[in-house]
């Protein structure tokens, strides 16, 4: 197992050199974005074919990483195609002056490369534990599977729901607000973090049916920090602070976990 995990390691360090290297040559570090969903199907896939065994659970939890792995980086990069350097890493070139090469390897890429490592390791434990399934309606390791699974499926359609209405507000020339408040935006300011978080928490579900899993409880937890106190929506917050139409938003609507709307002001 140890062996495994090492050697996992080990090609999500080469993966994010490679990733730092075509950021520095194209004098963009927001390529870390396109590379961040990808980064966690290398180390899934990698993990998986070094453990020398194929069990349901394995293959489950390989293929779901897969698809959120893929969809969200091929997402990231069609919408960044084209467009300059994100406005986060503007900032952070500008705050870093002449160190930016070793800072941005640091603090982006390598960090990037350990937040992967750690989140995915519930998956890691799984594919490096060659415990087997027992089917029983009764047993943990069959109920934890089931349970987790759905729970994934949960986080996905909020994620991928969420950022497709996103997507085609944004894209609409006619839209008469500049706030989004409909479909699961009515429910939550942040479909899509909630699902991403969601979904992460799934998969831990699915590590407690091996022994020893419910120690990987550390990958949910800081996804869930990453996304709500350092990344995604403090940022976001930070950058619509101010915004009377924002504002509103935020106080009709749950922060983060679903729930129902209250009343738009003046309402009955």
């Amino acid at each position: 197992m140890i062996l495994n995990i090492l050697f996992t390691a080990l090609i999500l360090f080469i993966y994010m050199n490679i990733a730092f290297l075509i950021g520095t040559i194209k004098k963009n570090n927001a390529v870390i974005d396109s590379f961040y969903g990808a980064g966690f199907v290398i180390v899934a896939w990698t993990s998986l074919l070094l453990s020398g065994t194929l069990v349901i659970r394995q293959i489950i939890v390989t293929i779901l990483v897969t698809i959120w792995g893929i969809r969200l980086s091929t997402y990231v990069t069609i919408r960044n195609w084209g467009k300059s350097e994100d406005y986060r890493y503007k900032a952070m070139r500008e705050r870093f002056g002449d160190k930016v090469l070793i800072k941005s390897y640091g603090k982006i890429y390598m960090f990037q490369g350990l937040i992967i490592f750690l989140v995915v390791f519930p998956v890691i434990f799984i594919n490096a534990t060659s415990s087997a399934l027992i089917v029983c309606f009764l047993d943990w390791r069959f109920i934890s599977l089931i349970l987790g699974v759905t729970v994934w499926i949960l986080g996905f359609y909020f994620e991928f729901i969420g950022d497709y209405q996103l997507n085609k507000f944004l894209k609409n020339p006619n839209r008469t607000k500049n706030v989004l408040d409909e479909g699961l935006w009515k429910y939550t300011q942040h479909p899509n973090y909630f699902g991403e978080v969601t979904m992460w928490w799934g998969l831990f579900i699915v590590a407690t049916g091996v022994p020893w899993g419910l120690l990987t409880v550390f990958g949910p937890i800081l996804i869930n920090f990453m996304i709500i106190k350092v990344s995604g929506v403090r940022l976001l917050n930070k950058r619509y602070e101010g915004n009377p139409e924002y504002i509103d938003y935020k106080r009709r609507t749950s922060a983060f976990i679903p729930w129902f709307p209250k009343k738009k002001l003046g309402e009955v």
